[in-house]
């Protein structure tokens, strides 16, 4: 069966997202370009699927199934809008699984941060990122995993003086029990007044992307 994609078509750069596979999502300058990254990423996304324990068929076989106008935050780089698949709800099933990408999304990110560091490897400087090295890198994963958690519509712990690495570890132990309360219907423990919040599917989706996009570019970037 060919994989389900979406298309987010900016003026100067389109995204190029597997529906039912949150995270494994690439760019380009055009749609063909970016179908072409998102087949050329598949055995790297396998193998974070793998660290799941789910099976991955890094197909080569695509079929665009819906596509969204982007804007400036697409040409900028980022995902930027959700596919009409994001709102579906989760079942128990469906929440088990996306929980289970998205925290092998991290723990891709962990691992890549981790072994440059021990190495003590100097990235190469670039445009990707803005040439940030490790340790703001690892910073800048935090405030966004920290931003994204108030589009969930909660709000992140509050630990002063705490390590990032400590900091990150409760922010996302936070996240995954808002992401279940958002499935279920149930009361968040500590909700922020979110104008617009995102849905769980969509959550997972961006939080799983932004994450490998950085752990990816540690990787290239070594």
């Amino acid at each position: 069966m060919p994989a389900a994609v979406y298309l987010e078509i900016g003026p100067k750069r389109t995204f190029a997202g597997a529906v039912e596979w949150p995270g494994w999502c690439r760019s380009g300058r055009g749609e063909d370009e970016a179908l072409a990254a998102l087949v050329a990423y598949a055995p790297r996304y396998a193998a974070v699927v793998a660290g799941s324990g789910m099976a991955f068929s890094a197909s080569t076989d695509l079929e665009v199934v819906e596509q969204l106008k982007g804007g400036s935050g697409t040409d900028f780089g980022v995902p930027s809008e959700a596919p009409n698949a994001d709102d579906r709800p989760l079942s128990a099933a469906e929440l088990d699984r996306q929980s289970r990408l998205l925290t092998a999304s991290w723990d891709a990110f962990d691992a890549a941060w981790s072994e440059a560091t021990k190495a003590k490897v100097e990235l190469r400087k670039g445009p990707r990122g803005g040439g940030r090295d490790l340790p703001k890198m690892e910073n800048h994963v935090l405030e966004a995993e920290e931003a994204y958690l108030a589009q969930l519509g909660s709000r992140w712990p509050r630990m002063p003086g705490a390590t990032v690495a400590d900091r990150m570890a409760v922010v996302r132990a936070t996240a995954l029990d808002v992401l279940g309360a958002r499935a279920r219907g149930e009361p968040i423990a500590d909700p922020r007044q979110t104008k617009r919040p995102w849905s769980p599917r969509y959550f997972v989706r961006r939080s799983a992307w932004h994450v490998l996009d950085h752990a990816w570019e540690i990787e290239d970037r070594s």
